[in-house]
């Protein structure tokens, strides 16, 4: 007669039947790839996300000039912005002692400096075209005095965007004629 397995580890007494204990490991490799993915994904979005920048383009220089410290520009086709306190803005072209226009206040928007250097950038066209350098456009100088705030400048910016200005400057540097000039209080 066969004999039945009682499944109690041999000599066929009675006693408790032992499980099988499972496994408790769990299996990581998943979370690891999904933390690489992450972390992958996260370089990749900052390093796409730079701050966007305008071009600038300022006169060249000559290099074999031995003294590079001035460059001068021809003041029929420079036109200086002074940004002052309160939204105030001062503009001239040419130069302070002599100005072809100006000094005049004037605001920001489509209706101030906007059609201002619309016009002035026809009329220096014009003026270069006239001497055999058409492609030679105004220049524009911004002014910011400490006292301007960065909504100013920046508005100012867009405004050289907008009408199409190829080449200006942010230089803070004043003379005190030019400090007098955008100091002085409105009549």
């Amino acid at each position: 007669m066969a004999e039945l397995n009682t499944g109690d580890g041999g000599g066929g007494k009675g006693g408790k039947v032992r499980s099988k204990k499972q496994n408790s490991k769990v299996d990581l490799t998943a979370m690891v790839d999904l933390a690489f993915l992450l972390i992958t994904f996260f370089m990749l979005t900052t390093s796409l996300s730079k701050p966007q920048s305008m071009d600038l383009s300022l006169p060249d220089k000559d290099p074999n000039e031995k003294d590079n410290k001035d460059t001068k520009v021809d003041e029929n086709r420079t036109m200086t912005v002074i940004l002052g306190a309160d939204n105030k803005m001062v503009y001239y072209m040419g130069l302070l002692a002599t100005p072809k226009v100006g000094p005049k206040d004037i605001a920001y928007g489509k209706d101030g400096i906007r059609r201002e250097l619309l016009t002035q950038k026809k009329a220096v066209l014009a003026y270069s075209t006239a001497l055999g350098k058409p492609k030679n456009g105004i220049i524009v100088i911004i002014k910011p005095t400490k006292k301007s705030n960065y909504r100013n400048l920046v508005d100012i910016l867009d405004e050289m965007a907008i009408s199409g200005v190829e080449t200006y400057a942010i230089v803070p540097e004043f003379t005190p004629e030019e400090t007098k000039l955008i100091d002085k209080k409105p009549e």
